[in-house]
């Protein structure tokens, strides 16, 4: 008989800035990677407010900005 769990495991991801582009890195290698054009308020934010993220269940959810990152 399979054994089914109803709890997802929780992803990891690394996330990086340079000029002009968003990196999500996960845990396994794989990258993704977005302009910031496509997110004014990441274009335009400070270290500290880039840095204040979590991940959701969606993608990722920069706090201060109150900005989603679907993935």
């Amino acid at each position: 008989m399979p054994l089914f769990t109803t709890r997802k495991q929780e992803k990891k991801v690394k996330i990086t800035f340079n000029d002009t582009l968003l990196v999500v890195e996960a845990e396994d290698g794989k990258q993704q990677v977005f302009p910031l054009a496509w997110f004014p308020k990441l274009l335009n934010a400070t270290d500290e407010e880039r840095e204040d993220w979590v991940q959701t269940a969606k993608g990722i959810h920069f706090n201060k900005l109150d900005l989603d990152v679907a993935l």
